[in-house]
C-alpha cells in the first residue's frame, strides 16, 4: 500500500443496481480522496443518475456498500454524511409558484439551515439573476431555473457536491462560472462527483463508465 497516498473520503465497494429486471451496473467500485472529483459518463439509461442516487443515500444499491470516511452512509454515518454532502438532481428541482429568493429559503430550511432574504440576494446576484430575486420563478428560463438551483452550492456549506448534469441548460457565460465555482471548491480540500454530456472546464479528474445501453 502506497502510504503517500491521500486516504478516500467517499469509497464505494462491490455496488450493483438494478432497473426491474435489468442491471445497470454490478461490481462497481470507487474511491474519491479531498481536492478531487469524478466524472460519471454513459450513454442515456445506463444508470448515471441511479449511480449519483446511490452515492448519496437515495437509492439502496441491490449489493454493495458506500462510505464516507470509512464509515457506511445507511448506518452510523448516516448523519455525519448528510451534513457533509450536497445533491442537486438533472431537473430543477424549484418551484414555479415561488420567487428565487423563497425557493432558496426554502431549499435552506430543509436542511435546517437559517438564510435571510439579504443572504439569499447575494447568492443569486453571484450566480447570475441580479433583479429577478423576486419574480415567480415560472417566468424564468430553463437555463435561469437551472441557476437557482446552482445558487445552493454558494449558500449550503458541504464537502462533498454531486451534481447530476451541472452544465445543463446553462450559457457559455454560466458553465464558466460553474466551472469556477467546482475549481474553488476543490481548492478548498472538496470534492466532487458529477455527469455531463459536455466537456467540463476543470483540471483532470477521475472517471468511471456505464457502458450499458436503455
Amino acid at each position: 500500500m502506497d502510504r503517500s497516498l491521500p486516504s478516500p473520503m467517499l469509497s464505494a465497494h462491490h455496488l450493483r443496481c438494478s432497473r426491474g429486471d435489468r442491471t445497470l451496473f454490478s461490481g462497481l467500485g470507487l474511491s474519491l480522496a479531498a481536492g478531487r472529483w469524478l466524472q460519471v459518463g454513459g450513454a442515456n439509461g445506463a444508470g448515471k443518475t441511479t449511480l449519483l442516487r446511490t452515492l448519496v443515500g437515495l437509492n439502496p444499491p441491490d449489493e454493495g456498500e458506500v462510505q464516507w470516511n470509512g464509515q457506511p452512509i445507511r448506518g452510523s454515518g448516516r448523519e455525519d454524511f448528510r451534513r457533509a454532502c450536497l445533491y442537486l438532481g438533472h431537473q430543477a428541482a424549484v418551484k414555479d409558484e415561488l420567487t428565487p429568493v423563497e425557493n432558496l429559503r426554502q431549499a435552506c430550511a430543509i436542511d435546517d439551515q437559517a438564510l435571510d432574504d439579504a443572504q439569499a440576494a447575494d447568492a443569486l446576484r453571484r450566480i447570475g439573476l441580479r433583479g429577478r430575486n423576486h419574480l415567480p420563478t415560472r417566468v424564468l428560463s430553463a437555463g435561469q431555473k437551472r441557476r437557482v438551483l446552482l445558487a445552493r452550492l454558494l449558500v449550503r456549506p458541504a464537502m462533498l457536491w454531486v451534481l447530476d448534469e451541472p452544465f445543463a441548460a446553462l450559457d457559455t457565460g454560466a458553465v464558466e462560472l460553474m466551472g469556477e465555482l467546482i475549481r474553488a471548491h476543490l481548492a478548498q480540500g472538496g470534492l466532487a462527483v458529477l455527469t455531463s454530456h459536455q466537456p467540463a472546464p476543470l483540471p483532470a479528474g477521475e472517471r468511471v463508465s456505464l457502458d450499458a445501453e436503455a
